[in-house]
């Protein structure tokens, strides 16, 4: 009998100290894993909300910058700590969804290695050629390459990577050939681009703002599925292309089996904190989408983006590196 009364103790306190813990979290600071340099947009977004994050929770936010093969070191470090709540990082679409269909061996599951906390915006690309190109639209484009087949050259970041499959998925619904020149860089790929020895690209509105407002770059459309206040003087792909849309985001993701509860809260002090007026005024001045929710709203849209982008990279043909 006092064998069954201890063991009933002890399952008794198991039970209890769950949700104790969540209840004392946190009891030490949090650590935000970047998965990108210092000054890449992971890496104002972590900085910018985590400094809110501390000031509610009253504990210090660690942001820890862990950058290295194309943002999948960082990935890799969060899926293998511990699900306690004491670890985050900032996903986005390419190191997230995207690196699962273009690499042979990634040492994390995107959907089963998470626990998505909250999305944080969309991060919509823009259609940019040389000025000096002889289309004004993304029509004038589609039709020129077209009449001219494999003739223009588009530049990007490499081989199967988000800006290459953003186009791929614009080339296959407009349905022309074009000439790929995968740089390792977007800085050096834009740099050939206004120096005129590539005819196209398609990076961040951020990066490329300034040569765009000095007539350096021309824009012939960004590829959010409509238009956002910050840039509502240019068109979007879709007007031209209806079912066309393409767009990254960063969201803030913990280990898989981290609990509910302490999710649940990381997600509501995140929400609270995207709802600052002055976090709002700096994310939507970099040209981002603001889109938060539940987590099942991220999961649902990792779950999705995993989906489409499997398929795109099926349809290329594009072989997994």
């Amino acid at each position: 009998m006092k064998n069954v009364v201890v063991f009933v103790v002890f399952v008794l306190s198991a039970v209890l100290a769950a949700p104790a813990s969540a209840q004392t979290y946190p009891a030490r600071p949090v650590r935000i894993i970047v998965p990108f340099l210092p000054g890449d947009a992971a890496d104002i977004l972590a900085r910018l909300i985590g400094q809110k994050i501390a000031e509610r929770l009253g504990q210090q936010v660690i942001v820890d910058n862990r950058s290295g093969a194309a943002g999948q070191l960082g990935l890799e470090l969060t899926a293998r700590a511990a699900p306690d709540g004491y670890t985050l990082t900032v996903g986005q679409g390419g190191n997230t969804v995207v690196a699962a269909h273009t690499y042979k061996k990634l040492a994390y599951d995107p959907v089963k290695d998470f626990a998505p906390v909250a999305l944080l915006v969309w991060n919509g690309l823009v259609l940019v050629v040389h000025p000096s190109a002889p289309f004004k639209n993304a029509r004038e484009l589609i039709n020129y390459a077209k009449a001219h087949p494999g003739k223009l050259s588009f530049a990007s970041n490499g081989e199967g990577a988000f800006v290459h499959l953003s186009f791929e998925l614009f080339r296959l619904q407009a349905g022309f050939t074009y000439l790929h020149v995968p740089y390792k860089s977007m800085v050096l790929g834009l740099t050939e681009l206004m120096g005129g020895q590539v005819d196209m690209s398609m990076p961040t509105f951020a990066s490329v703002s300034p040569y765009v407002r000095a007539g350096k770059l021309r824009l012939l459309g960004t590829t959010n599925p409509t238009r956002v206040p910050q840039l509502a003087e240019f068109p979007t792909l879709a007007e031209t292309l209806p079912s066309y849309e393409s767009r990254g985001w960063f969201g803030f993701l913990a280990p898989a089996a981290t609990p509910r509860e302490i999710v649940a809260l990381l997600n509501q002090e995140i929400n609270r904190a995207m709802d600052l007026p002055e976090v709002r005024e700096k994310i939507l001045a970099l040209g981002f989408t603001i889109d938060t929710g539940p987590p099942e709203h991220f999961a649902t849209t990792i779950r999705n983006d995993y989906a489409k982008y499997g398929k795109l990279v099926r349809e290329i043909g594009l072989q997994p590196q």
